[in-house]
């Protein structure tokens, strides 16, 4: 027996991420039929978008700026429209790579120390020796991120980092094993190792098929993975809660640096959320049909139960 109900899913949009936001919309759209749910389409623009009168829930599939930021989240909470993923604030924290940055410290979540530069301001880091990260504060998908072994390189990555963002934040590279953990509610997913076969998990390793190894379940002993599931919960909790999302953390040793919180993840068959539910136990479809209680549950509202 299926629950269902009539979802609008949004994706597309007009971030920097608009392509992969399309093919994760794709996906969820031919799970949620198969589910057995009556589907929309929606392709939103700002200012130019609007539901079907008949829509009980929003399945938001959109990437990037808009999307994820808790701006489409808090448009769709002036229109009393439940969707699903995180709220508005904590969308809006976990999207600003400096607000979810303080976030951590404030609550005591491992993370890497920072520098902030405007993107005006191209003066070498003070406090952070080579080799760093640079990185836009609000962008995705490893948009805009540098990553540079010395002096030499600043001024021209700084100048491309800048050009998508008027903040940008400065880290210290950190050589060490790549992990990501979807987050189910109160579960916590299996964790997936990341393993680029040649450079950095940049957008051409992610996007490119057979440029990244994935290992699901990661090997680790049980004490450092009971710490890695802690610190993903508290990561969730310290962006101000949500239904279900993706954290990205580096381990170096028995050390845990959280780096960011995903909230709409990538939701293809292929993607790392659906990696880690598909250890879980959990299809595709599954997971999907999952996040959809989750939001219904989050906002009261009623599934129809069909044979």
């Amino acid at each position: 027996m299926n629950q269902t109900c009539n979802i609008a899913v949004l994706a597309g949009g007009p971030s920097a991420e608009r392509e992969i936001s399309l093919v994760s919309g794709r996906a969820v759209v031919r799970a949620l039929k198969a589910l057995g749910h009556r589907v929309f389409e929606v392709d939103p623009r700002p200012g130019s978008w609007s539901l079907p009168p008949e829509t009980e829930l929003v399945f938001l599939a959109l990437h990037g700026t808009w999307g994820e930021d808790g701006t489409i989240q808090a448009e769709l909470d002036v229109l009393d429209v439940p969707y699903t993923g995180c709220g508005a604030q904590a969308s809006r924290c976990a999207f600003d790579k400096v607000l979810s940055k303080r976030a951590f410290v404030a609550q005591g979540v491992p993370t890497a120390e920072f520098e902030l530069r405007a993107a005006d301001d191209d003066r070498l880091p003070e406090t952070i020796d080579f080799p760093l990260v640079i990185k836009p504060a609000c962008q995705g998908s490893s948009v805009g991120v540098e990553i540079l072994s010395d002096a030499a390189q600043w001024q021209t990555a700084f100048s491309r980092t800048a050009a998508f963002e008027s903040e940008i934040l400065i880290e210290p590279f950190i050589a060490g094993r790549e992990i990501t953990v979807g987050i189910l509610g109160e579960q916590v997913l299996p964790t997936v190792e990341i393993r680029p076969r040649q450079g950095y998990y940049d957008y051409h390793n992610k996007y490119t098929k057979g440029a990244t190894e994935y290992i699901c379940p990661a090997s680790f002993d049980a004490s450092l993975q009971e710490e890695i599931d802690r610190a993903a919960l508290r990561t969730m909790q310290a962006i101000g809660g949500g239904a279900f999302g993706r954290v990205d953390l580096l381990v170096r040793g028995r050390q845990l640096y959280v780096l960011e919180v995903n909230t709409i993840p990538g939701m293809t068959e292929t993607s790392l959320l659906p990696l880690g539910a598909r250890a879980a136990g959990l299809s595709f479809r599954q997971l999907v049909q999952r996040i959809v209680e989750l939001a219904c549950a989050a906002h009261s509202v009623e599934l129809t139960a069909i044979i």
